[in-house]
């Protein structure tokens, strides 16, 4: 936490908080991001609503606490509104073995308690969705009770967004570090709806040995309630999304989550006003 945020009930624990580092009380990838926000890495604030709340809980009995968590982020940051990404994290998600990447839904520019209630429950929801009960079964995993909590976060309001692999999944080469980017939100590099630029960088001394500028056609915005799918301005579609010094700084967060999280990562970050931004770390499951 950048600023000091009162205690939460126990419907919600903030992102930072030493609780919200046990993977069986907030799932993977909000376990994953408390940690390296309390390391100081640039973690948009928030807060999570735990898996025991799934089941316990009626959404509307979360009204209260998430109206308070939102006031107190307003207050924290002199925010006029809070825009919200509202982000599933299941249990075994961002493991090991299993990533969980696409299965669990994520709802980005959500505004106000009850919006975020709504997305909160479409969230729980998806945890049950056939694809995702189809995903555990051929993981190995136990269908009978699917946990999930929640994480709500400050949206970053992205210039330009990329997935980093601290080792390269094409290859396997542990040796390069690839960044795929793109203008705009996150989501149309990882749901496929555009291509990205590519570039790789060697690890040893952090030269950049290849580019790759796609011709980017599409990139995802903010819209009332939600995202949709614009496209990119004709000027923009051949210039490269990211200039050396932004592909460095995001080599070296990879680096260094590497490091920390001692194995390849696999991260989401952004830049929005010249700052990078961490969104999601969790390890590769691809490599050989």
């Amino acid at each position: 936490m950048k600023l000091m945020l009162r205690k939460l009930s126990v419907n919600l624990l903030w992102l930072g908080d030493p609780k919200s580092f046990d993977v069986s009380l907030v799932g993977g990838k909000a376990a994953n991001l408390s940690r390296l926000a309390r390391l100081y890495h640039r973690v948009p604030d928030g807060f999570c609503i735990p898996v025991t709340v799934m089941d316990e809980a009626h959404p509307l009995d979360l009204r209260n606490d998430i109206t308070a968590s939102i006031s107190d982020l307003m207050a924290c940051h002199s925010l006029p509104d809070f825009i919200a990404a509202v982000r599933s994290s299941a249990v075994d998600e961002d493991g090991a073995t299993a990533s969980f990447a696409g299965q669990h839904e994520t709802y980005l520019n959500i505004v106000g308690a009850d919006a975020i209630i709504q997305a909160v429950t479409r969230c729980w929801e998806s945890a049950r969705s056939e694809h995702a009960l189809e995903y555990r079964r051929q993981q190995g995993l136990s269908l009978e009770r699917p946990q999930l909590a929640v994480l709500v976060q400050q949206l970053v309001a992205s210039d330009v967004s990329a997935v980093v692999f601290s080792a390269n999944p094409v290859t396997g080469s542990r040796d390069e570090i690839m960044i795929n980017a793109s203008w705009g939100l996150g989501e149309s590099i990882v749901g496929g709806t555009v291509t990205p630029d590519t570039f790789i960088v060697r690890k040893s001394d952090l030269a950049i040995t290849s580019r790759t500028i796609a011709d980017k056609q599409n990139m995802t915005v903010s819209a009332p309630g939600g995202t949709h799918e614009v496209e990119v301005p004709r000027f923009l579609r051949a210039q490269a999304s990211l200039n050396d010094e932004q592909v460095v700084e995001m080599a070296k967060l990879a680096l260094t989550l590497e490091v920390t999280m001692e194995h390849p990562v696999d991260i989401e970050c952004a830049y929005t006003g010249g700052e990078l931004y961490l969104l999601q770390c969790r390890p590769i499951t691809t490599l050989k």
